[in-house]
């Protein structure tokens, strides 16, 4: 129970550093004994108010196994006056938990210096906005398609209250491991390198963790992970455009975003909000990508079914004056790929079928646009350069 509570506390975010407890190297003894627990960690450098943002995220992380009366937070530092050892931490007070509640201890002050993640050379975030589209698969299947073109590719599941990464690419059992300089080394699954925090818990754990801890994992992710050399990493985000997306953009350089959605009017609703904010913090979109288009039944291929409408996307990217990037149709076996954990573009049986021949067009549209001859007049358009 101790070691599990330790890992959890390691995610927290140092709002003085942007990195994680665990990475520093802070968390000195975790103690659970009965229905108590304590915790001690290193504070040096830490301020006061950053203090309280730590320890409200402790709080926030335990209080589904322990009341707050039991849990003791005590803290060590060389310098800090204000530190009194041993001692538990002051409790949650109205004032001080709102002061607390900053955005830059989730994802940074806006303007903060991007990183570039060493050696990959494309960081592509996939998007939806709306739940419940496929972005997910899209994602996973998008990167098979690209390494079916012979590229290096990555897989970053940044959805941490939802992630499907380890079902989707049958390894829902794997653990993370570190190399010697303690970097996290992605799981490989059918020539694709990923992380998730799906592989850090158990299938059936709630994740109930406020912004500032959503960011330290996502840094971590994104940084403290031992990547090798990239062609492709697919950042596969949650729906929405909370936390997780801003802290994604303003800490390290998303070349482009693509961006998922059904031909429904509904999903089309958020999916225009979520395109804006792309804009505002300066992230090329290269398209959309309308998925479900269509369903194709197996004993009549060229047999077409538009159960959720047709060309809404297409629509949606003349008013938004945005490339369409293609349709997505929908096969039994696709289903079946994502259930199983064998993403459909991973098996050249489905070769010249209707999904396979509309994935590898997309890989193809999304390559060109990246790196090909429409680079340069793309990101200028975009870039205004």
């Amino acid at each position: 129970m101790s070691d599990k509570v330790k890992n959890l506390i390691c995610t927290i975010a140092n709002p003085a550093t942007g990195m994680t407890l665990g990475a520093e190297e802070r968390i000195s003894e975790v103690k659970v004994e009965g229905k108590k627990i304590s915790i001690k960690y290193d504070r040096e450098g830490i301020s006061p108010a950053q203090k309280r943002v730590i320890e409200d995220s402790i709080y926030g992380l335990l209080k589904a196994d322990f009341e707050e009366d039991d849990i003791t937070i005590m803290t060590f530092s060389k310098d800090s006056k204000d530190v009194f050892g041993g001692a538990p931490a002051a409790k949650k007070e109205s004032a001080p938990k709102q002061e607390a509640a900053q955005v830059k201890a989730g994802h940074g002050p806006v303007g903060a210096t991007k990183k570039r993640i060493p050696n990959v050379k494309n960081v592509l975030a996939v998007s939806s906005c709306k739940g419940g589209v496929g972005k997910s698969t899209v994602s996973v299947n998008l990167a098979m398609s690209l390494k079916n073109k012979g590229y290096k590719v990555g897989i970053l599941d940044a959805d941490i209250y939802g992630p499907s990464m380890p079902m989707l690419l049958g390894k829902r059992e794997a653990k993370p491991a570190a190399n010697e300089q303690k970097k996290i080394l992605p799981v490989e699954a059918l020539g694709v390198h990923f992380i998730s925090f799906g592989l850090f818990i158990q299938e059936d754990d709630a994740v109930i963790w406020r912004g500032p801890m959503l960011g330290g994992v996502l840094n971590q992710f994104l940084f403290d992970v031992e990547w090798g050399e990239l062609d492709y990493l697919i950042i596969d985000l949650p729906p929405g455009t909370g936390d997780m997306q801003l802290s994604m953009v303003q800490a390290t350089e998303v070349d482009a975003a693509v961006v998922v959605s059904t031909p429904q009017e509904v999903a089309l609703l958020d999916t225009r909000k979520g395109m804006k904010m792309f804009e505002k913090v300066n992230v090329p979109i290269l398209g959309m990508i309308e998925n479900m288009s269509y369903f194709v039944p197996d004993d009549n291929l060229d047999k077409k079914y538009f159960i959720f409408g047709e060309g809404g996307v297409k629509n949606a990217c003349s008013e938004l004056k945005t490339d369409f990037l293609g349709e997505i149709p929908m096969e039994i076996a696709l289903r079946v790929g994502s259930d199983t954990g064998v993403p459909y573009m991973s098996s050249s049986a489905h070769e010249g079928r209707p999904v396979w021949n509309a994935y590898m067009e997309l890989a193809n549209k999304v390559d060109q646009k990246m790196n090909g001859k429409e680079k340069k007049g793309f990101f200028s358009k975009i870039l205004g350069k």
